[in-house]
């Protein structure tokens, strides 16, 4: 069946408006991986314990996400989105409370933990509607045409949250080791109003609407490159799990000083990202298979060069090598997994890619810290060595499909 009209379509600024609220998302995710571990170490937990906790509500995350995009289908998606949003300003601002009183005494170690890890348990359960809920709703208000382009739209969206709140944790960290989460709760809570002021009412179920078809997790055609993401982001995962513990640890840094600069590695990080996106990915549109290998080559060489006990502003150059690396792996992966499948199936595609980041987060935190606990440089290097991996593979068994011959 061609379709020739979107299922529901909606205006420009709606489109924008949901994009907005996956950035919120992003900015959540960057600034909690900038703020949370030093704080609950400080607050009596160990490595192994900070990083169970992510662990447990990341897991969540990914396993509820189908979940949550099936209640989506069937209740509406403007009300999942809004619930969402409502649901992380509420688990984050319980976060920030236990924390905080963790942090004067009022918990023991055990007691922090138990509290904690509800309160993310919580954050896993509830909040998992918004990326399957937004995905849908521009699926639906797309046609085959310009769906990939559409959902793109929202994977940027979430890509510059993922900038602005390393940025924002480095600036608001200014104020306090704890200002960076109370931003993101705000953050939370004015898109959760924007949105449900903006979005139009939801429409009542309807099974007889033929809506594009969802891929399997396990499709043949992109589960290769599903898998190389995945594995990608668990290596990541072991990083930024302990990126803000290295930059303290390291450099001998107080508590509000090591937040801020972890904020500034994760900042310039994410600002060469956007410099190799915008001024070498968009404008040359180079080939998937020509950019996915040196992007793995700059990651690892990054990695590797951090371990190097240097400066600070050394381990910034070696993060700004990372981000253009990662600006050109994820953009590869996501044109890989899409391009391998017909016209009808890319937004799907591209939906089921995205969803490889959260599984990546499941283990990558856990991974990392068992590994810092046993030498501080260990995550790094294991990073390294595995992206290293990564890059072999795609250098010997990944061959670019030969181009069609010209009528």
């Amino acid at each position: 069946m061609t379709e020739d009209k979107p299922v529901l379509p909606l205006s420009r600024l709606q489109k924008w408006v949901i994009a907005f609220g996956l950035l919120s998302m992003g900015v959540g995710f960057t600034i909690s991986f900038v703020v949370a571990p030093p704080l609950a170490r400080d607050a009596g937990l160990s490595e192994i314990q900070v990083a169970g906790i992510l662990t447990i509500s990341a897991f969540l995350y990914a396993f509820f996400t189908p979940v949550w995009g099936r209640i989506a289908n069937r209740y509406g998606r403007k009300r999942i989105m809004v619930f969402a949003l409502f649901a992380t300003a509420i688990t984050n601002s319980l976060f920030l409370l236990t924390l905080e009183a963790a942090l004067r005494g009022a918990f023991l170690g055990i007691q922090t933990f138990f509290l904690l890890a509800g309160v993310r348990i919580a954050f896993g359960l509830l909040t998992s509607g918004l990326q399957p809920a937004s995905f849908a709703a521009m699926t639906d208000s797309t046609t085959h045409h310009d769906r990939a382009a559409g959902l793109g739209f929202l994977g940027a969206a979430m890509s510059i949250g993922s900038i602005l709140g390393p940025a924002a944790a480095a600036i608001l960290a200014r104020f306090g080791a704890l200002a960076p989460l109370w931003g993101s709760v705000v953050f939370s809570t004015v898109t959760a109003i924007i949105l449900l002021c903006v979005l139009p009412k939801d429409h009542a179920h309807d099974a007889s609407v033929q809506r594009p078809k969802g891929l399997s997790l396990n499709d043949p055609r992109i589960r290769p490159f599903f898998w190389l993401l995945i594995l990608y982001f668990t290596a990541v995962g072991m990083v930024q799990q302990t990126l803000a513990w290295f930059a303290k640890d390291r450099y001998l840094l107080e508590r509000a000083e090591a937040v801020e600069a972890a904020g500034w590695i994760f900042a310039v990080m994410a600002i060469a990202m956007v410099l190799v996106q915008t001024f070498y990915v968009a404008r040359f549109k180079p080939r998937p298979h020509f950019m996915l290998p040196i992007g793995l080559a700059l990651v690892s060489i990054g990695y590797a060069l951090a371990i190097m006990h240097l400066p600070f502003w050394f381990v910034c150059v070696a993060f700004s090598v990372v981000g253009a690396g990662s600006a050109l792996i994820v953009p590869s992966l996501n044109a890989l997994g899409t391009m391998a499948v017909g016209p009808q199936d890319q937004g799907s595609a591209a939906a089921v890619m995205s969803s490889a980041p959260p599984f990546g987060f499941v283990l990558g935190p856990l991974i990392g810290a068992t590994l810092y606990m046993i030498n501080n440089d260990l995550a790094l290097a294991m990073s390294a060595a595995g992206i290293g991996v990564l890059f072999l593979i795609v250098i010997f068994r990944m061959r670019e499909p030969p181009t069609p011959a010209p009528n």
